[in-house]
């Protein structure tokens, strides 16, 4: 009898987790995206020492993702995180996200964009430019 329900309090366990893990993988039927797929996140590499391009791609960047997207950002679904490579495990995450240096990565699910090139060459003369496309970038993901 001790077995028995042994086995079905395991059964029961398991069961939940199935249906758990189906639920969070289940695409939402409005947009086609699970929720993982959904959140973009707009990453910025960067080592302590920063020059004023650097620091310009960090501020024209956060400037635009919070005028372009109160919303998301309030929500969650848009987020802009700032990463010092040299404190802490921060090496190691840039390494796996495929960040060497300084790094500017829109990344939604297992898909990531790079916008480094874009981001260097425009944000102090040609900031509007790179706001065009952090918003080009960020917009295929969450439309």
């Amino acid at each position: 009898m001790k077995k028995l329900i042994s086995l079905l309090a395991m059964l029961f366990v398991v069961s939940q987790i199935n249906i758990n893990l189906f639920a969070s993988k289940n695409p939402n039927p409005e947009t086609g995206f699970t929720p993982e797929e959904k959140k973009v996140e707009v990453y910025y590499f960067h080592y302590s020492r920063r020059c004023a391009t650097c620091e310009a791609v960090e501020n024209v960047t956060k400037e635009a993702l919070d005028n372009l997207y109160p919303d998301q950002i309030k929500d969650g679904s848009v987020s802009f995180i700032s990463i010092n490579i040299e404190e802490g495990d921060n090496e190691t995450f840039a390494e796996e996200m495929g960040a060497d240096g300084q790094t500017l990565m829109v990344v939604c699910g297992e898909e990531k964009v790079n916008l480094t090139n874009d981001a260097f060459m425009n944000a102090r003369t040609k900031p509007e430019k790179l706001r065009k496309k952090i918003k080009k970038t960020v917009d295929k993901f969450i439309e």
